[in-house]
């Protein structure tokens, strides 16, 4: 197993952050994998940055059903038809949190930090390769798919911060 990165935050939220972390990243490398277990750490580690942090109030059970929920939510693992999958009774089950207040708790964190679909930030590698929008960039008002572009170009772009690595270098996604 690859070690996880510990996000950057404040000192004063780490003690509520971490045990967040632990519930997250134990429910992630028990059923799911390390790479879900990154990405709630990165949602909790952009809740801890917020002014001030909601992390403090409350049971971190709720906290820790909620950034699954949502990173969940964002990468259809709510969905049968993925091979990595739980339903949120599954999930609820897991955490002994009620699957209406882990859904709450979702909706109050995609909106305290904008959490969308198309956040590459939070979304799974197979979910980023998979979707079309991930690639596709306007050039002089017309949208063009960045795999189909010079290489350079698509170094530029990433450089941007426009997509998540450069197709034309990257071997392993091709």
């Amino acid at each position: 197993m690859e070690p996880l990165d510990d996000p950057k935050m404040p000192h004063s939220v780490r003690p509520y952050a971490s045990e967040i972390m632990a519930i997250t990243d134990k429910v992630c490398l028990e059923h799911l994998d390390t790479e879900y277990a990154q990405l709630c750490r990165r949602v909790i580690g952009k809740l801890a940055r917020k002014r001030p942090t909601p992390l403090i109030r409350g049971d971190v059970r709720i906290w820790a059903g909620g950034v699954l929920y949502a990173v969940g939510q964002l990468n259809f693992l709510f969905d049968p038809a993925e091979a990595m999958h739980l339903s949120a009774d599954q999930l609820s089950d897991l955490l002994g949190v009620k699957k209406t207040t882990m859904a709450n708790k979702a909706k109050l964190l995609r909106d305290l930090i904008k959490l969308d679909r198309f956040d590459l930030e939070f979304t799974s590698k197979k979910i980023q390769e998979s979707n079309p929008l991930t690639w596709m960039v306007l050039i002089d008002g017309m949208p063009v798919d960045v795999r189909r572009l010079p290489v350079e170009i698509q170094r530029r772009i990433f450089e941007d911060g426009l997509i998540p690595y450069v197709p034309g270098e990257d071997a392993n996604h091709d």
